[in-house]
């Protein structure tokens, strides 16, 4: 049973309707009394990375998570959820995150060194290149395009998190991850037959985990 964190920044229908279509076991909660029922979390976001933090913090649900995922419940983070899992972001001031996953967030540039620009936000659909095919999320997908919509991304100088990025303007990273902790850049729930196959390998490697498959 997968639990969705509710913190009232989410696109938290279109997930649900995702996770519906794949007749995985969810349920969507903003109580942390539930939440720590379910075998595993998925934090979505839409938004300002500040604004996030500080409503996860409010009720203390920053530290439930950071506890559930340091005891082995798995985590997929998804758009600004993915970003949360990360140290700490430049968008609208230093802010720390859930320090689950080393890097920071910064604003694309639109510009490279060479004077080529691009648009920020990112947005639209961009092939990911996988790094790490191994990754249980990455397994069997039909098509390599996601859907983005981003003006910032993360940047990390451990290349072990990276299991797949995407080109524009430089390396961005487009699935993070380490062990349990998982996260997607693009929308899954927006990114047709790539996106609905992530989704269900994530409910997968959590059905796996819980009969007790060594992953």
């Amino acid at each position: 049973m997968i639990g969705i964190v509710d913190y009232g920044m989410g696109n938290l229908h279109s997930v649900q309707n995702a996770l519906r279509r794949l007749e995985i076991d969810h349920f969507l909660s903003e109580k942390k009394e539930e939440l720590v029922e379910a075998d595993a979390l998925l934090l979505p976001g839409v938004g300002a990375f500040k604004d996030a933090m500080h409503a996860l913090k409010k009720d203390g649900m920053d530290g439930f998570i950071v506890e559930a995922v340091q005891s082995g419940k798995p985590i997929l983070g998804i758009c600004l959820g993915m970003q949360l899992l990360f140290e700490e972001s430049e968008e609208n001031g230093l802010t720390e995150g859930l320090k689950l996953l080393p890097g920071r967030i910064v604003r694309l540039p639109g510009i490279t060194s060479d004077n080529t620009t691009y648009k920020v936000p990112h947005m639209g659909w961009n092939r990911m290149l996988i790094q790490k095919p191994e990754t249980p999320l990455l397994q069997n997908l039909s098509t390599d395009f996601v859907y983005f919509v981003h003006s910032y991304f993360v940047q990390t100088k451990d290349r072990d998190v990276l299991l797949a990025t995407a080109d524009y303007f430089e390396e961005v990273p487009a699935v993070v991850g380490r062990g349990h902790i998982f996260g997607a850049q693009f929308h899954p729930e927006k990114s047709s037959d790539a996106g609905m196959e992530i989704l269900k390998n994530f409910g997968a490697y959590v059905e796996r985990r819980q009969q007790g498959e060594a992953i």
